[in-house]
């Protein structure tokens, strides 16, 4: 096994929002960091793990508000409920700080003031929608009221979820912030925008070639087609953040100084540890610098961060590896749809490390979402991890202590065998290196397979009731328990306690990658001790029943109490009375749907559909144009505002139900021969309704 070059890395994933602990979709993102960083270090290169709590923005300012604390209180706990968290699941970073720091603010001052001086900033008077009671501008998210196309009551600022339609929240009809309850008004006001067209040619170059995946590589090129628009990068006061010099009630958007955390809290370790920081930043650097982040936040990071960064005189990333949402038995992590576990909920009744491998196992080294079968996660761990994994040493330890007296043999019984092994070290690290750790799991347990077949084809314990034979079973069990060590090596990127504990059965210091190919012979190993035991079902019950409060879906009423906060200075002291005075308010801007009788609701006739094309709508960026076979009622097109929540290829293939006699509607972009069925609160969490196992196209629905 070859020793590769050494090489220094950065590594970060995305910072974190400081509103609340994380849950289980944000351990997706942190494993696999930790994974690979964990995998780089045990190759021996020089990597650092940076990252931090994103600390800034209008949802920290709020929700510090309704608990009337300041947001630093907010930040300063959910940051130490963090890295509890993040502790206990094992992410080994090396520096986790916040980017509401003295670092974040030095950087992000010496960052624009970069961009002001190259020209990169420009100004414009906007309007935007502006909550005169809360004495605040709204984001669009924070306007909520009817649909202007299609009526669709508590819709958001900026588009439907149920036609697709985009708008601003001017066009809104009954609108309403959701902060105070009252109708916004418009109002004007002066911008700072970063001028992204001024780097197109040098973007267009750095996202060329293989540095990024090819999934984000063909959503980079939509968005080139369709033309890169400057960035507003201020927000009016009130805001949590960061004030802009030289200006007056103006702060830094989040997004703009959110990813300078990457560099702020590398700043702070270096100070503190007396690394170089310009070794990893600068332009002629030779140090590799990777973000590992979610797929729904590619846009900053592919095209205004690396702007942002050569515009201010650094480097860009080298690359950006973008990962799948997680589902939860088929379902998007959502409160709403009962799929939402927290962290903390989970390390209270199941291992954390046993996540890990089950990430580990279904982690690829593209894009797509990644599922959480509960019951399936109970399977693999029992099958692979224990009755697959440590049984090797569990069935050879024992033989080893009783009949060498815990010494293991001066010879392998098979060095050919052993040395495959090794030799499969190399092809483990490739995929490591590349990210497909589902790959190299499997590749792992293959090697697991072929251990336990040498143990059953050589049965020790056969062999150990012959005493002439104690020198065959020490050899046997001395192959079997070494086999065992190359495993462990292998898998501690995923799996460091179990790994930990291997070592200390082996009496040996902790391993590194070229370990793996020297055998351990002639040498005491200590008594052995269970490195992993079963799952049982009752603890995933207990862990779902412990989350019954999260889980439990959230009604009308409640889901409108959440979307009033309570802001100013005097409703603070009353916050019932204030929110019940909201919620009047709004119940009187946004009037409730009109009834409807059975004998109307009977004429809809609705029928199972496949799914036969799915694909992008120009000019459209919540639609999706849906080809589906009705069966007997033929083949129809759809237009359907689920982008958002789906890949067309996702779909292709897949059972739906939609309304087969809705009036054909002229669209802009064609003719929408009927409606798709889907449910939730909209964004990312939009679900098709699917029919169970057994449909076909055509099919009425009862």
């Amino acid at each position: 096994m070859t020793a590769p070059a050494k090489r220094t890395l950065l590594v970060t994933s995305a910072l974190p929002y400081a509103n609340g602990a994380p849950h289980l979709g944000h351990i997706v993102e942190y494993v696999q960091t930790d994974i690979w960083v964990r995998f780089q270090r045990m190759r021996g290169h020089d990597c650092l793990f940076i990252w931090a709590s994103d600390a800034h923005g209008t949802p920290i300012m709020l929700k510090a508000r309704q608990e009337g604390i300041t947001p630093e209180q907010l930040i300063e706990r959910v940051g130490a409920e963090q890295r509890r968290d993040f502790g206990e699941f094992d992410i080994s970073y090396d520096n986790f700080h916040t980017t509401h720091s003295d670092e974040n603010r030095e950087v992000t001052y010496e960052i624009y003031r970069r961009l002001v001086a190259g020209g990169h900033i420009r100004r414009e008077t906007i309007v935007q929608a502006y909550d005169e009671q809360a004495k605040m501008f709204l984001p669009d998210r924070y306007v909520r009221g009817t649909c202007p196309r299609c009526g669709a009551l508590d819709q958001y600022g900026d588009s439907c979820e149920v036609c697709g339609a985009t708008y601003t929240p001017a066009d809104l009809l009954h609108a309403v912030s959701v902060v105070s309850g009252t109708a916004p008004v418009q109002k004007q006001s002066e911008h700072l925008f970063f001028k992204l067209g001024d780097f197109e040619p040098m973007l267009r170059a750095w996202t060329s070639g293989d540095r990024l995946q090819s999934a984000v590589t063909a959503k980079l090129d939509e968005w080139f087609s369709a033309g890169l628009r400057d960035w507003d990068i201020s927000r009016d006061e009130p805001y949590f953040g960061f004030g802009i010099p030289g200006e007056t009630g103006k702060y830094f958007y989040v997004w703009l100084d959110a990813p300078i955390g990457y560099l702020s809290s590398l700043l702070q370790y270096c100070r503190r540890t007396g690394r170089d920081f310009d070794r990893y930043w600068q332009p002629d650097s030779d140090a590799e610098v990777y973000h590992f982040i979610g797929k729904d936040i590619v846009y900053f990071h592919t095209l205004f961060w690396p702007a942002v960064l050569v515009g201010a005189g650094y480097r860009p990333p080298t690359s950006v590896f973008a990962h799948g949402f997680l589902t939860v038995n088929g379902l998007k992590m959502s409160k709403s749809r009962g799929t939402l576990i927290s962290a903390r909920t989970w390390l209270d009744h199941l291992p954390a490390e046993y996540l890990r491998y089950y990430f580990a196992s279904r982690l690829g080294d593209g894009v797509e979402d990644l599922d959480l079968n509960l019951d399936d996660f109970v399977a693999k761990v029992n099958s692979d991890v224990v009755g697959k994994l440590v049984n090797i040493a569990s069935r050879c330890a024992g033989f080893i202590t009783r009949g060498s007296a815990g010494r293991l043999a001066s010879t392998l019984a098979d060095a050919a065998l052993q040395g495959e092994f090794a030799a499969a070290g190399e092809r483990v690290a490739a995929l490591y290196e590349g990210r497909d750790l589902a790959g190299a799991m499997r590749e792992i347990m293959s090697l697991t397979d072929r251990a336990n077949l040498y143990i059953d084809q050589q049965k020790p314990w056969l062999m150990a009731k012959d005493p002439a034979r104690a020198a065959e079973v020490q050899a046997v069990c001395t192959q079997g328990i070494n086999l065992f060590r190359v495993l462990a090596v292998y898998l501690k990127p995923v799996m460091p306690r179990l790994a930990a504990g291997a070592e200390k059965f082996f009496g040996l210091p902790s391993q590194n990658w070229a370990d793996a190919a020297t055998p351990l012979l002639d040498t005491a190993i200590n008594a052995y001790e269970p490195l992993a035991t079963r799952v049982d079902p009752a603890a995933v019950k207990a862990l779902l029943a412990a989350s019954a409060e999260s889980l439990k879906p959230v009604s009308a009423p409640e889901a409108a109490a959440t979307t009033v906060p309570v802001v100013t200075a005097k409703s603070a002291a009353k916050p019932a009375k204030v929110a019940a005075t909201s919620a009047a308010k709004s119940a009187e801007l946004v009037a409730p749907p009109a009834e409807l009788s059975i004998d109307d609701f009977m004429k809809v006739d609705l029928r199972i559909a496949r799914i036969d094309s799915a694909e992008l709508v120009d000019g459209a960026d919540k639609l999706l144009r849906l080809g589906v076979d009705l069966g007997e009622l033929g083949q129809r097109q759809i237009f359907a505002g689920i982008r958002s929540a789906y890949e067309p290829a996702q779909l292709v293939g897949r059972l739906t139900v939609v309304v087969a006699n809705l009036a054909p509607r002229k669209m802009r972009f064609g003719l929408s021969e009927g409606m798709v069925l889907a449910a939730g609160p909209g964004g990312q969490e939009i679900f098709l309704l699917s029919p169970d196992a057994g449909a076909t196209p055509g099919m009425k629905v009862k």
